[in-house]
C-alpha cells in the first residue's frame, strides 16, 4: 500500500475531534484530504489548523475532492443521506455508531451498499482496542457463561440539548446511543439473545422536555440458560463502563482500559492494562479498513453484522411499550 488513501471526515462535533481526526493523523494508510459540516465556522477552522479544503456542502466535496472514503460522524438521523450520498459517488464509508435508527433503515442500507459497490464498516473502535480483543481469550476460561451484567453511565446536564434529546431524531435515547457500545459488545462475546424486557426512562429532569430516554434497564436472556442485564444512563453518574460475565470457572470484568479474570470467590487471577490514549484505536480501526478496501482483510464490522444490533434496540423499545419479552431475531429482515 505505497499511496495512502484520502479520507474525508463528514460531521465535526465531539467524536470527530477526540477520536477520528486524532486517529487519522497517526494513520499508516490514509491521509485527511477535506472536512465537511453543515457548520460554516467548524469547517473554517478545521479546515485552516488541517490544511486541507473545508465544505459544508457534501456533493461539492465528493466532487471536488474525489476521496477514497468518508468517515462520517454526523447526527443520526442524518446518516442515511449521507450514506446515500457516497454510494452515488462510489466512495466507502466509516461510519459512526449507531448504523441505523431501526431495522427497516438497517436493511435498506445493507441493500444499498451492496448495489452500490461499497464497503461500510461502522465505527466500533472497542473491537480494535486490545484490552477487548483480549476478553475473547479469557472468556474461553471461564467456562460456559450462566450471567452477563453491564453498565454505562455517566450525567449529563442537559439530556434535552440538540438532536439527541428527540426520538424522532436519535432514534432512542441512551440506549441507542451510549448503549450501542455494550450491546456491540454483547453480542461480538455472546451472540444476539433470545428474549429482550426493557424499560426506559425520562424522569431525571423533570423539568426539560426530551423525549429520547435518558436512562435504561435492559434484560435479556438466552436459551442456553444465560441471562442478565444492561444499565445504561447518561444522567447517572459516576462515569462507569464495564461488562462483567460469569460462569462456573469465574467472571472476566471488561472495563475501558482493563480487562481482569476473576476466580469464583471474586479473587484476582490476571490482568490486562492499557495505559495509551483511546485515539490509538481509531488509528488500528481506520488502518483496518484501507486493508478492507485493498482486499487484505474481511470487514469485522460490515453492514450485515449491524443488522443484529437494530434488531436488539427495535426488540428493546417494543417490549418497553408492550411489556412482553421481545425476540431481536424476529426483527433479522
Amino acid at each position: 500500500m505505497s499511496v495512502r488513501k484520502k479520507a474525508a471526515v463528514i460531521g465535526l462535533g465531539h467524536q470527530a475531534l477526540e477520536d477520528h481526526l486524532p486517529g487519522l493523523a497517526d494513520c499508516q494508510f490514509a491521509q485527511l484530504a477535506a472536512v465537511c459540516d453543515t457548520d460554516s465556522s467548524k469547517v473554517a477552522v478545521q479546515a485552516q489548523q488541517h490544511s486541507v479544503p473545508g465544505f459544508t456542502d457534501l456533493r461539492a466535496l465528493l466532487e471536488d475532492v474525489r476521496p477514497d472514503f468518508a468517515i462520517v460522524a454526523v447526527p443520526h438521523h442524518a446518516g442515511r443521506e449521507v450514506i446515500e450520498s457516497c454510494a452515488a459517488a462510489g466512495v466507502h464509508v466509516m461510519k459512526e455508531k449507531p448504523f441505523a435508527t431501526g431495522p427497516a433503515e438497517a436493511a435498506e442500507l445493507v441493500a444499498l451498499c451492496d448495489k452500490a459497490g461499497i464497503e461500510l464498516m461502522v465505527t466500533v473502535q472497542r473491537r480494535f482496542h486490545p484490552v477487548y480483543t483480549a476478553a475473547v481469550q479469557l472468556l474461553e476460561q471461564i467456562g460456559r457463561p450462566y450471567l452477563v451484567e453491564g453498565r454505562y453511565t455517566f450525567h449529563c446536564p442537559d439530556p434535552a440539548a440538540g438532536w439527541r434529546g428527540r426520538a424522532s431524531l436519535a432514534g432512542g435515547g441512551a440506549l441507542m446511543d451510549m448503549g450501542y457500545h455494550l450491546i456491540d459488545l454483547l453480542i461480538w462475546y455472546l451472540g444476539l439473545p433470545d428474549r429482550v424486557l426493557a424499560d426506559t426512562s425520562t424522569s431525571a429532569h423533570p423539568d426539560a422536555d426530551y423525549d429520547a430516554e435518558d436512562t435504561a434497564l435492559v434484560h435479556l436472556a438466552y436459551d442456553s440458560g444465560l441471562y442478565g442485564s444492561l444499565l445504561i444512563s447518561r444522567s447517572a453518574g459516576p462515569k462507569t463502563e464495564q461488562l462483567t460475565v460469569t460462569g462456573p470457572r469465574g467472571a472476566v470484568v471488561i472495563e475501558r482500559g482493563r480487562v481482569r479474570r476473576l476466580a469464583p470467590d471474586g479473587q484476582p487471577i490476571e490482568s490486562l492494562t492499557r495505559e495509551p490514549a483511546w485515539p490509538s484505536a481509531a488509528t488500528a480501526q481506520i488502518d483496518c479498513f484501507c486493508r478492507v478496501l485493498d482486499g487484505e482483510r474481511t470487514n469485522p464490522s460490515g453492514p450485515s453484522t449491524h443488522v443484529a444490533h437494530a434488531a436488539f434496540l427495535a426488540a428493546a423499545y417494543t417490549s418497553q411499550t408492550s411489556r412482553t419479552p421481545a425476540d431481536p431475531k424476529e426483527y433479522l429482515l
